[in-house]
């Protein structure tokens, strides 16, 4: 079976300023990014022949790709806007990588960000959380994003015993890793009791169960293995990679508590030729504290109903056996939006190039799996990066 593993290397990656930053439009984040990453590959613009962005809630274009393109006046032969979620990241990596092992383009920049905290008045960001749903079914009464996934926390919750405490600690543990950050946007130590004391949203999700709202943007550089040595930086390989779609809108999922996951898992390991217990650490998505829950079993790490038990040993941790985020995810250190899980991206290769992620680092690591979603636990991608080749 022809596979992508070891054949293409990430050799660029950076970030924008995240947070509050109202000096620079979603575009100027997005350009900006895309400077950073050129910068970081050693390389200049002329030299990427490919390029990916996602569109901006705040500042969108019917064509985005392009005009990137042409904000940045490079001319790739390979150009594409994406938009599926939080999931955009890492399905659009086999994508790029596949077009450069066909001999489509040669280098691939991918480039997203948005303006969710600036960019958006009060009220077009509270349409944009009800937006989600069909316009007939759901949509007329008025759920929100939070409450859609605190429906999933529920059904954890009398399924499996679950309990606030756990969800919280998972927040407390992505807080505990934005305070070894300097560019997280929330870097203040909380509490399990913090967490539970804050305002209540969509119960049993509290304020610190939610991730936050953020500008920002971030960027990385691909290009095939063969090429990789040529650029300054140790490259980083996609060793494995997986998708897993289970329903459009969450009203219509076979189940609340086991997502796709557990098939974009499943193909994302079989690639690598490794397993959940190969992993040195993982960054999954994080929107809202019950989904990392529900990743951590559907992924492999522990059978299903145990993750609660598993966050509370503090495996999570940095120190323990399976750091998770180890920037602060979503939670803590920013979420853009759509391409908030590329900071996971950009996170894993500083970690994998050893000695990268500061006071964060974690010792030695060789193999990581990065996990993205999009929609209400909807379409989910999974992709296994290495150190070496494998």
């Amino acid at each position: 079976m022809n596979s992508l593993r070891g054949k293409v290397a990430i050799v660029g990656a950076a970030d924008t300023d995240v947070g509050v930053v109202p000096h620079m439009s979603a575009t100027q984040l997005c350009v900006d990014a895309a400077l950073r990453a050129l910068k970081d590959a050693g390389i200049s613009k002329d030299q990427v022949d490919g390029l990916i962005t996602c569109n901006s809630f705040a500042e969108p274009f019917m064509y985005h790709a392009e005009a990137i393109a042409e904000y940045l006046q490079i001319f790739p032969r390979y150009c594409m806007g994406v938009g599926t979620g939080g999931g955009t990241t890492f399905s659009i990596l086999h994508h790029a990588a596949s077009a450069i092992l066909t001999g489509v383009c040669d280098t691939v920049l991918i480039t997203m960000a948005d303006s969710l905290r600036s960019g958006l008045s009060r009220d077009q960001a509270l349409a944009m959380q009800a937006a989600t749903g069909h316009a007939q079914f759901e949509t007329p009464y008025g759920p929100t994003v939070p409450a859609y996934y605190a429906l999933i926390a529920q059904a954890h919750m009398a399924k499996y015993g679950t309990t606030p405490e756990q969800f919280a600690r998972i927040a407390v543990a992505a807080r505990k890793h934005a305070s070894l950050n300097p560019s997280a946007q929330m870097r203040e130590l909380i509490t399990v009791k913090d967490v539970l004391n804050s305002r209540l949203i969509a119960d049993p999700l509290h304020l610190l169960d939610c991730s936050l709202v953020s500008d920002g943007g971030s960027a990385v550089i691909l290009t095939s293995a063969d090429r990789a040595a040529d650029f300054p930086n140790h490259p980083v390989y996609i060793l494995g990679v997986g998708e897993g779609h289970g329903h459009e809108h969450i009203s219509q999922a076979r189940s609340l508590t086991t997502s796709a996951a557990v098939e974009s898992g499943k193909r994302a390991y079989d690639m690598a030729g490794l397993r959940p217990e190969d992993m040195d650490f993982a960054q999954l998505y994080d929107c809202f504290t019950p989904t990392v829950l529900i990743e951590l079993e559907d992924l492999g790490f522990c059978k299903k109903g145990e993750a609660g038990a598993f966050i509370e040993s503090g495996a999570i941790e940095l120190g323990g056996s399976l750091p998770v985020n180890t920037h602060g995810g979503l939670l803590s250190h920013c979420h853009p939006g759509n391409p908030g899980s590329m900071f996971a991206l950009t996170e894993t290769i500083l970690q994998l190039r050893h000695h990268h992620a500061g006071d964060r680092q974690v010792q030695g690591a060789e193999v990581a799996l990065v996990h993205g979603q999009g929609g209400i636990m909807s379409s989910h991608t999974t992709l296994i990066l290495g150190r070496d080749r494998g």
